[in-house]
């Protein structure tokens, strides 16, 4: 299936519905989603080994967690720390644990007492989560740096973690809202996918990133595909496979989307066949697989 490169200008496409209506509809499709969860995979050097780092916040209707798994290259995970963010105790939202690898001692600090939440999984700011080896901050997630810092007594780390891999899991009527890291730098792109499936003989749907927008007709025969994007003069490439949406036999379903850093030379790949997506393993290219459950 062939790729097609938008220019980041504006599109002669009808606009998604939701264009009219500003913020409101994705403010009560949030409200719609039962359970969200995002994976962060990262790769970090510690104890002089470069370990798979993986960051899981989950949270439904009665849970609200972060879980960190510290694994070596292509083995299970040496050390799983829970974190439970529902906790009513101060003392539980301010902690630090500790384990080792290969007899050197990695810590994991955590202050979530001033965090700021939404419907999302993640703390919108206030916090921090510091994973520390040899007196140096290898990973550090929240805005609070200074305090981070300040609390372990360490200084940043000579080569700090990479994300690798963003799994994310979300749900919607329509609409499916996220961020990634798609270009150059830690700058993250809003992503929003929207669909119109009401109209069995031409269902569509719409992918925007930072305004940027595709639409895709007749997902009858299009369920499966791929194009490229160009956002801020950087290329994106989009996979989606939607089948589930389409033909699934319950009321619900599931699509399927990854978005990943294209390439510059992008017209030597634009004949390549493309099938389905596959959930990608630890790479050296960053890719934001996106799992969106339709909710009726």
């Amino acid at each position: 299936m062939s790729n097609h490169l938008l220019e980041s200008i504006p599109l002669p496409i009808s606009k998604p519905p939701s264009a009219e209506k500003g913020c409101k509809v994705q403010e009560n499709e949030d409200k719609a989603a039962p359970e969200n969860a995002v994976t962060y995979v990262y790769q970090a050097k510690l104890a002089e080994l470069y370990c798979s780092v993986t960051a899981t916040w989950g949270k439904d209707l009665t849970n609200h967690s972060l879980c960190i798994e510290v694994a070596k290259p292509c083995q299970e995970a040496l050390y799983i720390c829970k974190i439970d963010l529902n906790s009513c105790q101060l003392w539980g939202k301010k902690g630090v644990r500790s384990f080792d690898i290969d007899g050197r001692r990695v810590d994991v600090f955590w202050d979530f007492r001033q965090a700021k939440f939404s419907s999302n999984p993640e703390p919108c700011s206030d916090y921090y989560v510091a994973l520390v080896s040899k007196a140096e901050v290898v990973l550090l997630l929240g805005d609070l740096v200074t305090d981070a810092y300040n609390r372990t007594r360490s200084k940043p780390a000579f080569e700090a973690a990479t994300l690798m891999y963003k799994k994310e899991y979300v749900c919607g009527r329509r609409l499916f809202c996220s961020k990634a890291m798609l270009g150059v730098g830690k700058e993250e792109h809003d992503i929003v996918i929207e669909t119109s499936l009401s109209e069995l003989n031409d269902p569509e749907m719409w992918i925007t990133i930072d305004a940027v927008t595709i639409r895709i007709m007749n997902l009858n025969w299009r369920f499966r595909g791929n194009e490229s994007l160009m956002v801020h003069d950087f290329p994106v490439e989009i996979f989606w496979d939607v089948h589930d949406w389409l033909f699934s036999k319950q009321a619900s379903g599931q699509g399927l989307f990854i978005f990943k850093p294209g390439r510059l030379d992008w017209e030597s790949s634009r004949n390549t066949e493309y099938d389905s997506p596959k959930e990608s393993s630890l790479t050296t290219e960053f890719c934001h697989s996106l799992y969106a459950w339709k909710t009726e």
